[in-house]
């Protein structure tokens, strides 16, 4: 099983493009159109894996980790998490948190334009176990 796309709604459709293609450089605009009630869509990923943007006309004012109910963040793997943080970085994306107290795994997370945030991981080591170690 793997997940094939997400769905966001979102304000910012090409500063999201940018987000996801300054994360994942691998990824580009696979298609876009408008959906039965006028709206913008967008689909932006490589050719196994998209992130679809549909475009709304302001956010709700939903922060992530609040007392809504929704998603708080997704959370990818990456193989160079250094690398990733200079891209963003030279893009002009901070990181809001940089967790490197684990010896299995370093992670950094990024707001993206619209306020959703993104963690990504990157694996220190092939055991499974010391991954999945969550008593630190």
């Amino acid at each position: 099983m793997k997940l094939e796309h997400a769905n966001l709604s979102v304000v910012h459709t090409d500063e999201m493009e940018r987000f996801l293609c300054t994360a994942f450089p691998d990824f580009r605009r696979r298609g876009e159109g408008l959906d039965g009630q006028g709206r913008h869509w967008r689909h932006v990923g490589n050719d196994t894996f998209y992130v679809a943007l549909q475009t709304v006309p302001d956010t709700t004012g939903r922060t992530p980790y609040g007392n809504q109910t929704g998603l708080n963040h997704l959370g990818w793997e990456v193989d160079d998490l250094g690398a990733l943080e200079t891209r963003m970085r030279d893009a002009g994306f901070d990181p809001n948190l940089a967790i490197d107290d684990h010896p299995a795994r370093n992670r950094r997370y990024f707001y993206d334009p619209d306020g959703n945030d993104w963690e990504f991981v990157q694996y220190l080591v092939d055991d499974v176990d010391a991954r999945n170690d969550y008593s630190r």
